[in-house]
């Protein structure tokens, strides 16, 4: 919604701001993306803004090329490629200046996607500063409550709920007789004294925005307003969550909004019965994999027009300096080939050397990790194995039961060994290790899906649970792999007041097929050492799921 009103702000200041510089500087490049844009042809417009913008460079239009950037980083926030909006709209700075009004506008717009790009990719704090550039550089009451909004949610997404609640509160009366843009505020506003304190009711301000949303047919209103509900509703009442989830994914698909649609059946898969829960599970991976895949394409062809469109360009340069060089500097060129000769011969050597001493470091540390495996293999399980070895030999009469304890130790031993280079780093951010290690586990036949599985969801927990946690998944990852014949698994990781959970989920063969040698001992042992619980599912056929919570 707020793109949209960006790009009718975009169109209606580019239409009557500096119609003389217009005349002079006539670019059809600009016009024609326009075209594009408001026939919803984004991938032709942001082309034909590329197009436009490198004109205006030529023609030293420092403003027109700004103008092109602004559009360029918003339809690449739309089309969910946030990086590359970022890089763009930081570029369109360097071309605007903040000393001429005429361009505020334009600053604001650009401090207010980078600020939504920054939110999205949570650097909060980022976010706040190009917000507040943004508001400083609008004139627009209107814009101000957008902005205003933004900057209040970022502040809430940080858990400055004061800060949050102060700017809502504010907001909320400039918001006049604007009643999309006061529910809006209000269940803003709620949510946060919510978030706030857990004791809150929030009931009342949401269902009167819902009210108004209905009336005013609201339609991404109402989607928000069934998710909060649901959110709210998801601890106490679970058929109220679950209605308000299903009402959620309704409004979702009729607005066409995929990341909604993710967002209502994630909901619902944990809300709903095993059955159901299986449905609305493939349904998501179907639109997960559609819209990654389509974020994908976007980006990469967003790069591909830009690649070509500086190809092209740099062809040009090329053709139109060769020309002149060989009429005029025919000396200095030789003079130049020559020293760039010398310096890629050199940067070779530099390489060549550089390479051989990197592949001397690494042989010498692959053999001393061998030396200190081997070591370990040789005290730890060669000596067990040679004693029972022993044992049996010296034996007339052998305890079959005692042997299989003896072997169970020296498996488990080498398992141990085995899994050591595995271990988290203390020193390094455990939730990028953890998501690396379960990315590990995703291929073309197995999608592995996870969420809530962020930095703030470990604070305070100390390295010993890390990794037993760590070990736990990595077993039950294993296991997945090699038993259950899965090919999409699920996790939901969830930190309440005392406690985290994680859900595991898979569409394999189910627990009853799975044998108890296969490491669920194991598992139930390191999850007690935590104080934690391990609960598996028995009676659910052909989908596998495990409940693990432990204290914080």
């Amino acid at each position: 919604m707020k793109i949209i009103v960006f790009f009718i702000l975009i169109f209606i200041y580019s239409c009557s701001d500096n119609q003389s510089l217009a005349k002079k500087n006539n670019n059809v490049f600009y016009d024609k993306a326009f075209e594009y844009q408001e026939k919803g042809k984004l991938d032709s417009a942001f082309l034909y803004f590329y197009r436009a913008k490198d004109l205006f460079i030529q023609q030293k239009d420092n403003f027109g090329a700004a103008k092109c950037l602004t559009n360029l980083a918003i339809i690449q926030e739309t089309k969910g490629d946030y990086f590359g909006s970022q890089e763009t709209a930081l570029s369109a700075l360097k071309y605007l200046n903040p000393k001429d009004t005429l361009q505020h506008i334009y600053l604001s717009i650009n401090n207010n996607t980078i600020g939504i790009t920054a939110s999205k990719l949570k650097d909060y704090k980022k976010a706040v500063e190009f917000y507040q550039q943004a508001l400083k550089f609008t004139k627009s009451e209107e814009d101000k409550i957008i902005y205003q909004n933004n900057l209040a949610n970022n502040y809430a997404k940080e858990k400055k709920y004061t800060q949050a609640i102060n700017l809502f509160i504010y907001t909320s009366k400039m918001n006049g007789e604007d009643k999309i843009n006061y529910a809006r505020t209000l269940t803003n506003l709620a949510k946060t004294k919510w978030l706030q304190n857990p004791d809150y009711n929030p009931v009342p301000e949401f269902q009167k925005a819902l009210n108004i949303r209905i009336k005013e047919k609201d339609n991404w209103g109402l989607n928000s307003s069934y998710s909060h509900l649901a959110d709210y509703y998801a601890r106490t009442k679970t058929d109220s969550a679950l209605f308000y989830s299903r009402k959620m994914y309704e409004i979702s698909k009729e607005i066409d909004s995929p990341d909604d649609q993710i967002e209502a059946l994630q909901k619902l898969i944990s809300l709903e019965n095993p059955e159901k829960s299986k449905q609305y599970f493939k349904i998501y991976q179907k639109i997960g994999d559609s819209l990654q895949t389509a974020r994908n394409k976007a980006k990469n062809q967003f790069a591909l027009i830009r690649y070509e469109t500086e190809k092209n360009k740099a062809d040009f340069l090329k053709a139109k300096a060769e020309s002149t060089e060989r009429q005029n500097y025919i000396i200095q060129q030789y003079f130049a080939l020559g020293f760039s000769v010398l310096i890629i011969i050199g940067f070779w050597f530099y390489l060549k050397r550089s390479r051989k001493i990197l592949r001397q470091e690494k042989l010498i540390e692959v053999k001393n990790t061998e030396l200190k495996y081997s070591k370990k293999v040789h005290d730890r399980v060669a000596n067990r194995i040679y004693q029972i070895m022993s044992q049996v030999e010296n034996t007339s009469i052998v305890d079959r039961n005692a042997l299989l304890f003896g072997l169970e130790n020296v498996y488990e031993t080498s398992r141990d060994i085995s899994y050591e280079n595995k271990d988290i780093n203390e020193n390094q951010n455990f939730f990028e290790q953890l998501q690396k290690m379960l990315d590990s586990y995703s291929s073309d036949f197995v999608k592995v899906i996870y969420n809530g599985n962020y930095d703030k969801l470990w604070d305070s927990i100390n390295f010993q649970t890390k990794t037993e946690i760590y070990l736990i998944l990595q077993e039950m990852m294993t296991n997945m792999k090699k038993h259950s014949k899965a090919d999409k698994v699920f996790l939901k990781f969830e930190r309440q007041e005392t406690h985290i959970s994680i859900s595991y989920t898979d569409n394999g063969i189910g627990i009853e097929k799975i044998s108890p040698k296969n490491g669920l001992q194991n598992m139930e042992n390191r999850i007690h050492a935590i104080n934690g619980k391990i609960i598996f599912d028995t009676e659910t056929k052909n989908l596998l799921k495990i409940n693990i919570s432990f204290p914080v």
